[in-house]
């Protein structure tokens, strides 16, 4: 009678356990799943980059001073070109704000704009912004696979950015000068990219091709151009 109790008891067990190795959607099968290897992957990613900005270039007496920072973030579309899929171009679209702290003033008067070179003690502040649609293009080349998600990587190419706005704060004697959607910046801005390292984590370099400034920016009411252009080093973060 017992045996009997202990069999009606394990019965329910015996049946759980066959229909878990039957079914399709166990642990088990979900597991032998994840080994299929999907060999159409792509590597679409955001990015999150942060950056120290340099200016290149400067003026006779143009300083920097105070820490200088770029904040980025956008998606890239990942697009192989080869059988292995480690080689591929990427177009992204992204937004991006830099400020730029330095001894060049810039003030409006008349509907014009001045940019003076500072002396240093004259002002607490001098900076000026900028905020960026932003259009990386790459060429990518990784070691990367369809199971393998920790890889070395080298990305290099071009970013197109358009200036959606930009302003200019200054603080000390006489008075304080706070300007926006100033007219002489370049609207179009460009520069070569290169982004390498391993896993999430990577070194980030921009350099730009072009002056931040357009060519009716002059130093000191001179017909020095202020030809200076933008230099960006940092980290950036791909998540996929």
């Amino acid at each position: 009678m017992k045996r009997l109790v202990y069999l009606f008891l394990l019965l329910p067990l015996i049946t759980l356990s066959a229909q878990e190795s039957d079914n399709p959607f166990s642990n088990n099968k979900v597991i032998d799943s994840i080994k299929v290897v999907d060999d159409k992957y792509r590597e679409d990613q955001f990015y999150v980059s942060v950056t120290y900005n340099l200016l290149g270039n400067k003026p006779d007496g143009v300083s920097q001073n105070g820490f200088s920072s770029g904040f980025h973030f956008g998606f890239i579309r990942d697009m192989p070109i080869n059988a292995k899929r480690n080689v591929a171009i990427g177009l992204g679209l992204g937004l991006s704000t830099n400020s730029f702290n330095q001894t060049l003033q810039i003030s409006e008067s008349n509907g014009s704009y001045d940019f003076t070179v500072l002396d240093d003690e004259s002002f607490s502040k001098n900076k000026f912004t900028t905020y960026l649609l932003e259009f990386p293009i790459e060429f990518r080349w990784r070691t990367s696979t369809a199971k393998e998600f920790d890889f070395w990587r080298v990305y290099s190419g071009i970013k197109l950015g358009y200036v959606l706005y930009n302003s200019s704060k200054y603080i000390g004697s006489p008075n304080d000068i706070n300007l926006s959607n100033i007219d002489d910046f370049n609207t179009l801005q460009y520069g070569l990219t290169l982004s390498a390292g391993y896993s999430n984590v990577n070194f980030h370099f921009y350099y730009a091709l072009n002056d931040i400034f357009d060519s009716n920016a002059k130093v000191n009411s001179s017909e020095e151009n202020v030809v200076m252009n933008a230099i960006k080093i940092g980290l950036i973060f791909y998540i996929l």
